[in-house]
């Protein structure tokens, strides 16, 4: 691991506009511009969406996986256009392919968010991305993204 590729949590707030309880990437370990980038989720039983998904047996929900995935991909994304682009820009969903949950995450796990740029074009990002847990995948999907201005 290259240590000069790592982003700190003060860095992906500047990078994404996502806050608490939104905010789903704590530490980016590893980074290749244009290429790949490996991210960490540390799950923890004090989120509030564990109140209700579910009392008893707290399940971190597939939808907010998705999400820490589609934010890693975006802190990528973002990395490679911060140069090239005036003013402030933020990351839309345009389409997510490919979605598999293949193992339940619960409170005191680690994800690690492993994202790999497969297309990129015409402001249209493709990302093939997985969420591991304890070296085994929890859900995978093919993300695609674009930006706008604010």
């Amino acid at each position: 691991m290259n240590e000069d590729a790592t982003i700190d949590i003060h860095r992906i707030r500047e990078i994404l506009p996502h806050r608490y309880p939104f905010l789903l990437v704590d530490r980016v370990i590893d980074y290749k511009l244009g290429k790949s980038l490996t991210a960490i989720k540390n799950v923890t039983s004090n989120e509030p969406f564990f109140q209700g998904h579910f009392p008893g047996r707290p399940v971190f929900p597939g939808v907010l996986i998705i999400e820490s995935m589609a934010q890693a991909s975006a802190i990528l994304a973002s990395l490679g256009v911060e140069e090239e682009i005036e003013g402030e820009i933020i990351f839309l969903f345009a389409g997510i392919d490919k979605v598999r949950f293949k193992k339940q995450v619960e409170p005191g796990d680690q994800l690690l968010l492993q994202v790999e740029q497969t297309h990129y074009k015409r402001r249209i990002w493709k990302y093939a991305a997985q969420a591991v847990v304890s070296e085994q995948v929890a859900a995978s999907a093919e993300i695609m993204f674009t930006y706008r201005t604010v």
